[in-house]
């Protein structure tokens, strides 16, 4: 009679476990859901990353958000000459950034500045491309990181000249690029378009925010919140600095 008794103690007390982790488990799932459903409730009203000190997300919040104004009062020819020689070292713009971004350097004959050919790691696509002068030149563009379209729509419309020409040859502003990719972009901002390597969109991003802050251009709302959902992935990435 002692053994049943002790045997169905021990039954008893399974059964009692059981029960109790079947109880911890539907607590446990019911916490979880409740949490679901509060942070779905929570939505856009969370709190949104914040970027460390220095970074180009903390730069973002700085940036004024407005419309797009003179949209057609653009004209190229506002900005100056194509390529002119602002930095007074004897080289015009596009050979600078040819010379910074490519590498296997070879010069023209007797000239320390024009650059015949070159290796560049495209940033846009992450293909590597072989340029050489001549007809295919066109197969590495320098690209303006904040479109002159985009920078005339967001403040340089007001610019004196001298101002306009500084932004369209600022070395910050500027990143030797694939023809075709640049040609694709055309003027479009952050909220159309973003680079085909996503390894290089935080860099990208980054950048435009530093030539935005520096020229006290303002971004549109689409603008500012495409620019947040790229550097919300990588809060900790500084604000390019440099340039003229």
């Amino acid at each position: 009679m002692a053994a049943a008794s002790d045997s169905k103690k021990s039954l008893l007390g399974q059964l009692s476990k059981r029960k109790t982790l079947q109880v911890t488990l539907v607590v446990v799932a019911a916490l979880v859901l409740a949490g679901n459903f509060l942070f779905k409730s929570l939505g856009d009203g969370a709190t949104p990353a914040e970027g460390a000190e220095g970074s180009a997300l903390e730069a973002l919040e700085s940036l004024e958000v407005g419309e797009w104004e003179d949209e057609d009062g653009y004209d190229r020819d506002a900005f100056g000459t194509a390529w002119k020689d602002v930095d007074q070292n004897s080289c015009d713009t596009r050979n600078d950034i040819l010379a910074r971004d490519l590498e296997n350097l070879e010069y023209s004959e007797g000239d320390s500045c024009e650059i015949a050919a070159g290796t560049l790691d495209d940033p846009y696509t992450g293909e590597e491309i072989d340029f050489e002068r001549g007809p295919d030149s066109g197969d590495v563009q320098i690209d303006h990181i904040v479109a002159l379209k985009n920078a005339w729509m967001t403040g340089a419309h007001a610019w004196d000249q001298e101002r306009r020409e500084q932004i369209a040859n600022d070395p910050l502003n500027l990143v030797a690029s694939d023809g075709p990719a640049n040609m694709g972009k055309g003027a479009d901002d952050t909220s159309e378009w973003l680079p085909e390597n996503g390894a290089y969109r935080c860099e990208y991003v980054a950048a435009q925010v530093a030539v935005k802050v520096k020229y006290e251009l303002w971004v549109t709302q689409e603008e500012h919140d495409a620019m947040t959902d790229v550097l919300t992935s990588c809060p900790a990435e500084p604000l390019p600095t440099g340039g003229l």
